[in-house]
């Protein structure tokens, strides 16, 4: 089958990476570690910048931007996988990956909303601060999102 990538210079894509079998892969620390450090590595040869992660037990959604004359995202998500998969026994990652080019600002600020609400859509969280594997952190310290921001209302209404 021909899967076809749209390859724009310098641009920025939301992606999916699916675990293999939707297996909770990332419910270990060990794996959630070696996909830190597989990120950290592949930047420091291929840089690029990632406004926007989430991990979730079975898989993540990511933003990207690469620089300005680069193209190549399927290298960085080989090598990423590479490093990830090398120290492990079982087979980790679906083959291949789901990427979206982000067109405009209203469709970076709903992918953007999309990742970091991911936890609560889920049902692994009722609060997002409660869930430590997203870049949500980060956006509540700069004040683009208040703590409380996708919570679920879980009191009962008792009248």
């Amino acid at each position: 089958m021909n899967y076809r990538r749209a390859h724009v210079p310098g641009g920025t894509y939301f992606f999916t990476v699916v675990t293999r079998n939707r297996a909770p892969v990332f419910s270990d620390i060990t794996q959630m570690a070696r996909l830190k450090a597989a990120f950290s590595h592949v930047r420091s040869t291929r840089p690029f910048r990632m406004p926007a992660l989430v991990v979730l037990p079975d898989h993540l959604h990511t933003i990207w931007t690469l620089p300005e004359s680069d193209t190549d995202f399927s290298t960085r998500w080989r090598l990423i996988k590479h490093y990830v998969q090398r120290a492990s026994t079982e087979i980790v990652w679906q083959p291949r990956f789901w990427e979206h080019v982000v067109r405009d600002e209203d469709d970076f600020a709903r992918h953007f909303d999309y990742i970091h609400g991911n936890p609560v859509k889920h049902g692994l969280v009722n609060k997002l601060c409660d869930w430590p594997h997203s870049t949500f952190h980060r956006y509540v310290s700069l004040e683009v999102y208040s703590p409380d921001w996708c919570e679920i209302d879980t009191a009962m209404d008792l009248d």
